[in-house]
């Protein structure tokens, strides 16, 4: 069902993604029977999709099935489905977490989000002679900006050791901000134009449907701004280690 990677990153019980080395502790078989039960058990979660996991699954699951699950084993299966590519795929896409019955809740810390993108680009690029970094660079800027984060905090979410991550990151930021001006002079000529937006994209060869967003996506951040966010700051680092008792 799943694939343990050797170079994966880590999960702790509560599928946090970090960027850390795993060892291979256990084979693959020895957790295969419990990453079936999950799957029978839980299908909408461990099925044709694997969607991200709630924070302390692992409690729940030990609770609810005692007599299916041993804590070692489960600590396992958990850590090699959430370092499956197709897990990663869900965190790098942004879903939610979602509880035991499949109903999604809390949203993905940024800088677990990000940490899947990277470890996607590392693996994909492993198998591919095409140079993926163009398209690594467009995903963290979309990452970047689905995390309504400041860049400062945004950085200081998302540390990594990879000089050559960092330098990409740095260039996803740099575009953004660039992008941001760009369409931040648009909509200073169009609220002095006193136009609509069709007759604006219109006299400026532009797309109605870009203004449009454009007009959204500023609504959006005032909003936001009112009253300014309070919780963007940086988590208590993750400890990968931590026993989940």
């Amino acid at each position: 069902m799943t694939s343990n990677t050797p170079d994966a990153p880590v999960q702790n019980e509560d599928t946090s993604v970090v960027e850390r080395p795993v060892k291979a502790t256990s084979s693959a078989a020895s957790v295969q029977p419990v990453l079936e039960k999950l799957f029978e058990l839980y299908p909408q979660l461990f099925g044709a999709e694997f969607l991200p996991l709630k924070l302390g699954v692992f409690q729940e699951l030990m609770a609810a099935h005692p007599d299916h699950f041993e804590r070692e084993t489960l600590k396992l299966a958990l850590g090699q489905h959430t370092r499956s590519t197709r897990y990663l795929q869900s965190v790098a896409a942004g879903n939610k977490r979602h509880d035991l019955q499949g109903i999604p809740g809390d949203e993905l810390a940024p800088e677990h989000v990000f940490f899947a993108v990277v470890e996607l680009f590392r693996r994909r690029q492993r198998r591919s002679r095409d140079d993926l970094r163009p398209k690594l660079r467009n995903q963290l800027m979309a990452a970047f900006e689905a995390s309504g984060m400041t860049h400062q905090l945004y950085l200081a979410r998302v540390q990594t050791k990879d000089e050559a991550i960092n330098a990409l990151l740095a260039e996803a930021l740099a575009e953004h901000e660039q992008k941001m001006a760009k369409e931040e002079a648009t909509l200073r000529a169009f609220d002095g134009s006193g136009k609509t937006p069709e007759e604006f994209a219109e006299m400026y060869g532009l797309n109605p449907r870009d203004v449009v967003g454009a007009l959204k996506r500023r609504e959006r951040r005032q909003a936001e701004n009112q009253p300014e966010a309070t919780d963007q700051t940086a988590p208590t680092p993750i400890t990968p280690d931590e026993d989940p008792a």
